[in-house]
């Protein structure tokens, strides 16, 4: 594949150099005025600044130049490609009724606690057929990248026993493996979701996911992150720890379902020293303080939030506190059936009071970090080509819309993609 030049961009906002975790001020955005960017491959080659760009923009035309140019229309705005480091995209069916159910007044916990919430989606998800999970995964993964989401992550959690636990995981990998326009998955095992009705007690189903799912799990290299709901009627905080604890022997990154009805999974994530902590709607001053002295990723759920009709986790405080933010969308057929990272984001940004540098972080530079991805997230030489664009004049205008302004043209490792695709 011969080298692409393209530009040239209104603003290039790099995402590059910018602080781990805590606040930041859009000031620190590093930011390349009437650039372009040359890629090889998969990997960007050069960040063009003007100069550079025109220089290599008069050589275009000539018969014997190296490189494609592809001339971005006026007024782009590029970023990395978003990177959304939380989903449940693989199951089958709806809840709508339980949406309804919560409309006309009935809490989360009340719906689950007769037979709706979680086990009805897995129901319906164990009588889907792998093929099934594939083609509606793949549906909601072009939706997700021609939202910007280059790269992504995707729970199992709704089989809850080894067969379909390993059915879902395989149907994303076979996702990973379509030709086409769909982002990266990065699969998580999420097989501690809840206790299903099949087993006596918690602990005996956890007994049950480390000595026969994980093992399966790992020998077919089907996931290499594991996750654990925390949560009343999920898995109790001592329980947790210890299968967080087994299951990073294993060779298992972790993750963690903390504080979303009560406390102590985020106290959880921090004693096991799991790479994040997900939900933290509960989240107190204690809890974070014990997640800063864990080193654990604070990663807040809009979309949950939203969908619940409930407070927004606390992501000006955390930031404040120093703790590295990242937001994710848990889309899920129950909580958060949204979806829509940016738009998710840009509420959470106006609701926290987030500058547009901490909510961009959030999911680009920083949401590459959860997933330890170490070659994205950023604008800068090297890296994997994951790119968005937008047609705006200025930065400012891409949350200012909050979701409503699309892409115009998003580059998924080197590849060309234009919203025209969407049809």
């Amino acid at each position: 594949m011969p080298k692409q030049l393209i530009g040239p961009f209104t603003e290039m906002v790099t995402m590059d150099h910018l602080p781990h975790s805590g606040a930041i001020e859009d000031r620190q955005l590093e930011i390349v005025r009437d650039g372009g960017l040359l890629i090889e491959g998969e990997t960007i080659v050069k960040v063009l600044q003007a100069m550079e760009f025109k220089e290599m923009r008069k050589k275009a035309d000539r018969a014997d130049v190296p490189f494609q140019f592809f001339e971005v229309e006026r007024d782009a705005v590029l970023l990395p490609g978003f990177i959304d480091s939380h989903t449940h995209m693989c199951f089958a069916g709806s809840r709508a009724k339980d949406y309804a159910r919560r409309l006309a007044g009935e809490s989360y916990l009340d719906i689950v606690h007769t037979g709706g919430g979680i086990l009805s989606t897995v129901e319906l998800t164990r009588q889907a057929s792998e093929d099934e999970l594939v083609s509606s995964l793949s549906l909601r993964a072009r939706k997700h990248l021609l939202g910007g989401v280059t790269t992504s992550e995707v729970k199992s959690g709704y089989g809850l026993n080894l067969e379909d636990e390993v059915k879902m995981l395989r149907a994303i990998r076979r996702v990973n493996a379509l030709e086409g326009p769909y982002p990266q998955l990065i699969p998580t095992c999420l097989a501690a979701h809840i206790n299903p009705p099949e087993f006596a007690s918690a602990a005996e189903y956890l007994d049950f996911v480390m000595g026969k799912v994980l093992p399966r799990v790992w020998e077919e290299h089907l996931a290499e992150r594991i996750d654990i709901y925390v949560e009343e009627g999920a898995f109790p905080p001592e329980l947790a720890k210890t299968f967080l604890h087994d299951a990073k022997r294993l060779g298992f990154a972790a993750t963690v379902h903390a504080d979303q009805f009560s406390v102590g999974g985020s106290q959880v994530a921090a004693e096991a020293k799991a790479v994040s902590a997900d939900h933290l709607e509960q989240s107190t001053d204690k809890e974070l303080g014990l997640m800063m002295e864990g080193h654990v990723i604070a990663t807040v759920l809009p979309g949950s939030s939203l969908g619940l009709g409930l407070p927004f986790a606390h992501a000006r405080e955390m930031l404040d506190k120093g703790l590295c933010l990242v937001i994710a969308s848990d889309w899920n057929p129950g909580s958060a059936p949204l979806g829509d990272l940016l738009t998710l984001a840009a509420l959470l940004g106006a609701n926290q009071k987030l500058s547009t540098a901490e909510t961009l972080a959030g999911i680009t530079v920083r949401a590459a970090r959860v997933l330890g991805l170490e070659d994205r997230g950023v604008v800068r030489e090297g890296m994997r080509a994951d790119l968005v664009c937008f047609s705006c004049g200025g930065l400012e205008e891409v949350l200012y819309h909050q979701g409503a302004l699309r892409p115009s043209l998003i580059v998924h490792g080197g590849r060309r993609l234009e919203r025209s695709m969407e049809s």
